[in-house]
């Protein structure tokens, strides 16, 4: 049976879903506001998710785990102040021709880099021993099968908001992008220099003092204005609301699990879990310790994770079957199943790359959980991401309507077919 078959007036009873979660979207910004990860706010906006979920779910758990909320970014005013320094030793180095600075130099460069690899690209702990510790929650509801469980599927938003990106708000994908790069270039520059620099006083003693190096040395103080300007990037003063991403998230999971309830509809087989977890915004850490958690007990029968994430730029619909700024590669399976499920809402979704950052997805595939995402946001990236234009007054009723239609697809055509679609 397909969704649209379950109930009479399928598309105003999925409306009054949608309804639903822009009302809660609101309630939540209005009355907590935003949630930075590990803030009392977070906590509160996740006792309320949970209060919801046991509205329509058999069971609702609330776990804790700890966080370390500045390290994830913690790596961009580490990165200005190593690649500064960096910068101004290799001038130094050639302007009074003093060789071992360029080793300074670039240690200070291979540092930087080991870092953005490491906290940003990988999502690894790596600056978190340093920095103070906070708890972060996550809240989750299990609506049973009426028969034996003989596969489980998870929906997940996130419930925590981000620190404003600056330059995003600024100027949108036109400056946010240049930042980026620039900085991200200078850092190669400076790689590849000093190793010349080494290279050549190794090799050719003389060649410190020349022109050519005089050259690089000018080249890579300029970037240091870049690097000044990165500085910039966040403002850690400035939590934005979140509503879009990704309070769209949390409620469309627990609007799935609604429509369930509220139409006496119980899946014969299939468990259905909404979670709402905490501290995606620095680097996954919520939907990390779920998966941590429960990895081994989703082994008992096939289980996917479906990761919904800023459901609000409708013409941007995609499954996100690459992830991590590409470094990981979602379940086909999964990813097809969303598809598939999209299909018979009637949606021609395609497949896409995380180009930058990652989505809960990742943790579960890092875990060894079948998973795979679904998000509606122009990767340019839109205005609103990160920025304090993401409010509940920026919500697209369509683009959620639209997710929770192919959500709900997805989790019928799963019922009825599992992976084999």
């Amino acid at each position: 049976m397909k969704a649209n078959e379950s109930v009479k007036n399928y598309e105003s009873t999925r409306r009054m879903y949608a309804n639903y979660a822009a009302r809660s979207i609101k309630k939540v910004c209005k009355e907590i506001g935003p949630r930075f990860a590990g803030s009392e706010e977070e906590k509160k906006s996740i006792e309320y998710m949970a209060e919801d979920l046991k509205t329509c779910c058999d069971d609702v758990k609330i776990e804790s785990y700890t966080v370390h909320p500045k390290a994830f970014l913690g790596w961009v005013p580490l990165s200005v102040v190593l690649m500064t320094i960096s910068c101004a030793l290799f001038f130094v180095a050639q302007l009074l021709t003093v060789a071992p600075l360029f080793y300074v130099s670039l240690a200070l460069t291979v540092i930087c880099l080991f870092f953005i690899v490491t906290e940003f690209l990988f999502y690894k702990e790596t600056l978190d021993p340093f920095l103070p510790k906070k708890t972060s929650h996550n809240a989750y509801g299990i609506r049973k099968p009426s028969g034996e469980i003989k596969r489980r599927i998870i929906f997940c938003g996130h419930a925590d908001s981000s620190m404003e990106w600056r330059f995003t708000y600024w100027g949108g994908p036109k400056l946010v992008i240049p930042v980026i790069g620039g900085s991200l270039v200078g850092i190669v520059v400076s790689l590849v220099f000093n190793i010349i620099a080494i290279v050549k006083n190794v090799t050719d003693p003389e060649f410190i003092g020349s022109t050519a190096l005089d050259v690089f040395s000018y080249i890579l103080l300029g970037f240091t204005v870049i690097f000044l300007t990165a500085s910039l990037f966040y403002d850690k003063n400035r939590i934005v609301e979140g509503a879009n991403d990704n309070l769209t998230g949390c409620f469309t999971s627990i609007g799935i699990l609604k429509f369930l309830e509220d139409n006496g509809i119980q899946l014969e087989n299939t468990e259905v879990i909404a979670l709402c977890a905490g501290s995606e915004e620095i680097g996954l850490r919520g939907s990390k310790d779920f998966c941590q958690k429960h990895g081994g007990e989703f082994k008992d029968v096939e289980t996917v994770f479906v990761a919904l994430d800023t459901l609000r730029d409708f013409d941007f619909m995609a499954i996100y079957n690459k992830d991590m700024t590409g470094t990981v590669k979602n379940d086909p399976e999964v990813s097809k199943l969303i598809k598939e499920g999209a299909k018979i809402a009637g949606y021609d979704v395609p497949y896409k790359t995380v180009s930058l950052g990652a989505t809960d997805a990742a943790a579960a595939t890092k875990c060894g959980v079948k998973a795979s995402a679904f998000a509606a946001m122009d990767p340019a990236p839109a205005r609103y991401y990160h920025t304090r234009l993401d409010t509940h007054e920026n919500l697209d009723l369509k683009t959620i309507e639209a997710g929770l239609d192919i959500c709900l697809e997805t989790l019928f055509l799963y019922d009825e077919k599992g992976l084999n679609v």
